[in-house]
């Protein structure tokens, strides 16, 4: 026992000096282009006019907003020969590359060293899978540069590399001890009772016994520590156990947890996040009592503009079976917004779908969406196309003339949906009784927002990781955008806290979401740290009309294929489509 643990130690040691050693090697940025070649995949190819690009966030994070489709990312590294020997001992080097969104093959100097998904044209998503792949000593030119290459296809939502970890290291203990979550709830959500089970799962590969303690700590979305339980574990070798963490401390709400285990000499962790029956979560609304007036004078003062619509075909961007238009119309205010209107080339009565944006995001044309719909891609005040009498910037979009409520940017841009509503519903070619309206983040506000101002006309909303919500509470979870208002406030002094509050109540969707009356499909990513699932929620449960929602447990601030694909399912289900 004692020269099994002996030697246990000694591999750890070795493994802790050359797994640092050996991650250092990836660089911070990654060669990145758009488009698909095989020829990318050679250690010959030369990239230096390629972009460059983080790994472990979406592409659409870095100047790639709206991109779909193949995309490839290149790095070289120089591996030291003086890993060699232990490379060959221990079977090579592991390339760990996170998830990625929603389709890889990754090259090793030119040679496929392994794939996750399916590509077009039978593409099967694999969004929510780690990747690790194993490089062959005998593939790895040492002391010289080697190249890796991956290429990427992702069909919708989030792009590419978009979480940790992103590591290279020589293979050792992350094959020999392995924990991990293990709910049978495939979206992580416990529903409450007297005791709450947390299921932790430990397998040892090793070829011994491991003996050691188990431990489960967890912390509210707002950073209340809510307990610390230990276990003892003895595994045999190539052995697994379960090990569940009762408590009755868990209210309704979402919650971190860190599972670690600690033997003679070696220790290791594993992060992830769960929620508690969120429908039961309580965020009381805080309406102000002339919330209809305040409404109801911007929905008359945006009937007092003429919208003078105005469709500008562009041929360029029109295809074999769609038409797309530069839509120009007037908001309240009398400020100019742009959108891109599809029409099927095929015209007959057809549904539509209004698609919102994402904060400082740019809107272009819907080419993917089935011929049978109508869309048109809003960019509203400050956004894309529509900055020409409004531009507040970002930073800044958040803060613009927040001291006056009749003045405040999303006062504006919930008007600008409206008015988008006002242009479908002029449409001959419009089925006016099947419009639905989506979007993410600050889109999933915005779904909220025209659903709730405009509910006698928008007939279903899918709001996906909607942002705007529950202030108070959002400025606790989130470190954004709370820093922008704390700076704001410290450098305005005299406008104050309740001056903030007071605007921010007008256009929060949590006050804004008794009012919605149509269907409701909803996404959250639980571990969203931009729009946390709490801020989803405090909305979510303030709707009355049929509602339901998706969680998806690996996924922060982003949508991840299977919603899209189930979400364009729900809105055709609820047309009476096929």
């Amino acid at each position: 026992m004692k020269k099994s643990i002996l030697l246990f130690t000694l591999f750890l040691s070795f493994f802790i000096q050359t797994s640092i050693q050996a991650q250092s090697l990836l660089p911070s940025t990654w060669k990145f282009a758009t488009g698909d070649d095989p020829s990318w995949a050679s250690a010959t190819f030369e990239d230096k006019d390629w972009k460059e690009i983080k790994v472990a966030t979406f592409w659409e994070n870095q100047g790639y907003v709206g991109y779909d489709g193949f995309a490839w990312y290149r790095a070289t590294v120089v591996i030291p020969s003086s890993l060699k020997q232990s490379a060959i001992k221990y079977g090579g080097f592991s390339l760990e590359l996170g998830k990625i969104d929603d389709i890889d093959e990754t090259f090793f100097n030119g040679k496929s060293i392994g794939s996750t998904g399916i590509f077009p044209p039978k593409n099967i998503s694999a969004y929510d899978k780690f990747r690790k792949y194993i490089i062959p000593a005998s593939a790895i030119r040492w002391d010289q540069g080697n190249v890796i290459a991956i290429r990427v296809f992702d069909g919708g939502g989030g792009g590419g590399l978009g979480s940790e970890p992103v590591t290279l290291g020589v293979n050792g203990l992350s094959d020999l001890i392995i924990i991990d979550a293990n709910f049978k709830e495939s979206d992580h959500i416990l529903k409450d009772s007297k005791e709450i089970q947390i299921p932790i799962r430990i397998k040892n590969n090793f070829k011994d016994k491991c003996v050691g303690k188990v431990s489960l700590s967890v912390v509210s979305d707002f950073k209340k520590d809510m307990f610390t339980k230990t276990q003892s574990f003895k595994l045999k070798a190539n052995g697994a156990a379960d090990f569940k963490f009762n408590s009755n401390q868990l209210e309704p709400g979402f919650y971190n947890a860190t599972a670690r285990i600690d033997g003679e000499g070696f220790s290791k962790t594993f992060v992830f996040s769960f929620g508690v029956s969120p429908e039961k979560i309580v965020s009381p609304t805080d309406i102000p009592a002339d919330m209809d007036l305040y409404w109801n004078r911007a929905r008359k003062e945006l009937a007092a503009v003429d919208p003078q619509f105005k469709l500008i075909k562009n041929d360029s961007l029109s295809t074999a079976t769609k038409n797309v238009y530069l839509l120009e119309m007037r908001s309240l205010g009398n400020v100019l917004v742009r959108g891109w209107y599809v029409v099927p080339v095929k015209t007959i009565k057809s549904p539509a779908i209004l698609h919102v944006q994402g904060y400082s995001s740019v809107m272009g044309p819907d080419l993917k969406t089935d011929d049978d719909f109508v869309t048109l891609s809003l960019n509203i005040r400050g956004h894309g196309n529509s900055r020409d009498n409004v531009n507040p910037g970002f930073p800044g979009y958040l803060q613009y003339s927040i001291t006056d409520k009749d003045q405040y940017i999303y006062r504006g841009a919930y008007m600008d949906c409206v008015r988008a509503m006002d242009f479908l519903y002029s449409r001959p070619e419009v089925d006016t009784t099947r419009v639905a309206v989506e979007g993410g983040s600050q889109g999933g506000a915005l779904t909220f927002a025209t659903a709730a101002l405009d509910n006698k006309r928008v007939a279903i909303c899918v709001p996906q990781i909607p942002f705007l919500s529950d202030f108070p509470d959002y400025f606790k979870v989130a470190k954004w955008p709370a820093n922008e208002f704390i700076t704001f406030v410290d450098q305005n002094p005299t406008i104050g806290w309740a001056k903030v509050f007071n605007t921010l109540s007008y256009i929060d969707i949590k006050n804004l979401a008794p009012r919605i009356k149509a269907p409701l499909l909803m996404s959250v990513g639980l571990v969203d740290d931009v729009c946390p699932p709490h801020i989803n929620f405090a909305a979510y449960n303030q709707v009355t009309s049929p509602k339901e929602y998706r969680i998806y447990p690996q996924t922060g601030h982003g949508v991840p294929s299977e919603f899209e694909i189930y979400k364009m399912q729900w809105i055709k289900r609820h047309f009476g489509m096929k």
